[in-house]
C-alpha cells in the first residue's frame, strides 16, 4: 500500500466512524418503552437565562423500567425542568412533588412502534448518506493523486479499499438499525 494512500484511508475510517457514532447517539434518544436517562439528553432547561441540559442540573436515574426520577441540585429549578420536559414534545407528563420529578414512561402502542421504526430507518439512511459522502470525498482525493502521477492500478486498488471500508461501515449501520428496530418492535 503506497504511503500516499494511507492518510486517505485513515480519513475515510474516521469520517465514517463519526457518522456511525452520531447514529448511535441519535438512536439512544429514541425511546423503546423503557426508561433511560439518555432520553432527556436533548432537553435543555432555561436556567437563569442559559440553556442548560437537564443532566447538568439534576441527577437523572431510572428507578425502574417505566420510571425516570429527576432530582435537581437546586430545588428552585424544578418548575423550569418541568416546563422544559413539557416543551420537548416527548409525550411525557412530569409529576413534581416539590423534591423530585417523576416521569412515568407509558407502554408504546403498535402505531407508535411503527412510527419509531420509520424514524430509526430514516436515521440509518442519514448515517449511510454521511458514509457515502466520505467515500466520494476520498475517491476524489485518490483521483487527484492519479493526476499528480499515481499509477492507474494503485488508484483502482485505493478506490477498491475505500469501497471495502464503506461496505464494512454500511454493514455496521444495518446491524445497529436492525437491533434498534427489534428493540422497539418487541412488546
Amino acid at each position: 500500500m503506497p504511503e500516499r494512500l494511507k492518510p486517505i484511508y485513515s480519513t475515510a475510517k474516521s469520517t465514517m466512524q463519526k457518522a456511525y457514532d452520531h447514529l448511535e447517539k441519535e438512536l439512544m434518544g429514541i425511546r423503546a418503552g423503557k426508561a433511560s436517562p439518555s432520553m432527556l439528553d436533548g432537553v435543555s432547561v432555561d436556567y437563569y437565562g442559559t440553556k442548560t441540559p437537564v443532566s447538568q442540573l439534576a441527577n437523572v436515574t431510572a428507578s425502574d423500567a417505566r420510571t425516570l426520577t429527576i432530582q435537581p441540585w437546586d430545588k428552585a429549578s424544578l418548575p423550569e425542568i418541568e416546563k422544559a420536559i413539557f416543551a420537548s414534545n416527548m409525550g411525557l407528563t412530569p409529576q413534581n412533588d416539590g423534591e423530585i420529578i417523576r416521569l412515568n414512561i407509558p407502554p408504546l402502542t403498535t402505531e407508535r412502534r411503527k412510527q419509531l421504526a420509520k424514524q430509526i430507518k430514516a436515521e440509518g439512511e442519514h448515517a449511510k448518506v454521511g458514509i457515502r459522502n466520505a467515500r466520494k470525498s476520498c475517491n476524489d482525493q485518490i483521483k487527484a493523486l492519479n493526476k499528480d502521477g499515481l499509477s492507474d492500478d494503485l488508484c483502482k486498488d485505493g478506490e477498491a479499499e475505500i469501497q471495502n471500508i464503506t461496505n464494512n461501515f454500511g454493514k455496521k449501520v444495518d446491524q445497529l438499525i436492525a437491533a434498534k428496530e427489534n428493540e422497539v418492535m418487541t412488546l
